[in-house]
């Protein structure tokens, strides 16, 4: 999910083509219509997970609302989440930090696929990788001083398209500005747990 600059939106002189495979014209007409109504850009994003057995479960991502109204995915999305099995797990899926990474690494993508095709560069091809390093002597109640979570993400990109590399620097850089999985990584975002009555 990213945002396009103002320079991007004054950026075509012209009619916006199609490219990248970014409906470029829906994607300017998009941002024209939310910077008129700004209430349509409020939008909930929902996962339901179930518990399948050992540290394997299953989440569902079907439903979400957002400018102004409520709007089911075309298909629902099924995603197995487990640990390898040194981490006593069976391997059912990816773990989820690794789940983490994907989402990060996905984000950034589609933001260089949309900013690309805003300001006029055909991509060839876009690879990431991304890692994190994590000490598990925090999760495993080993070490107070050790987070949980990861404590470094590197992310790095080889692109090729019909623009200099300075161009497509430039593009990967307002990817990043306008990522919404880099800003929550970067910034936080207060997160409540409740437990349903039994």
């Amino acid at each position: 999910m990213n945002a396009i600059s103002p320079a991007d939106r004054s950026a075509p002189r012209k009619a916006p083509e199609p490219r990248n495979g970014v409906d470029t014209p829906i994607l300017f007409a998009t941002i024209g219509a939310v910077g008129a109504q700004p209430e349509l850009a409020k939008f909930q994003f929902r996962a339901a997970s179930r518990w399948m057995n050992g540290t394997h479960s299953r989440v569902t991502m079907n439903d979400f609302s957002g400018a102004g109204g409520e709007h089911v995915h075309k298909q629902a999305c099924t995603v197995d989440g487990d640990h390898p099995a040194v981490l006593c797990g069976a391997d059912n899926g990816p773990t989820p930090v690794e789940y983490l990474l994907a989402g990060l690494a996905a984000c950034l993508t589609a933001g260089i696929a949309n900013i690309a095709a805003a300001r006029g560069v055909t991509l060839e091809s876009v690879e990431a990788r991304v890692e994190g390093d994590i000490d598990l002597q925090g999760i495993l109640g080993l070490n107070d001083q050790v987070r949980n979570g990861f404590k470094a993400i590197r992310v790095s990109f080889a692109i090729t398209g019909d623009a200099p590399a300075d161009k497509l620097h430039k593009v990967i850089d307002q990817a990043v500005a306008r990522s919404a999985v880099y800003d929550v990584l970067m910034n936080g975002v207060p997160v409540t747990v409740d437990v349903a009555a039994a």
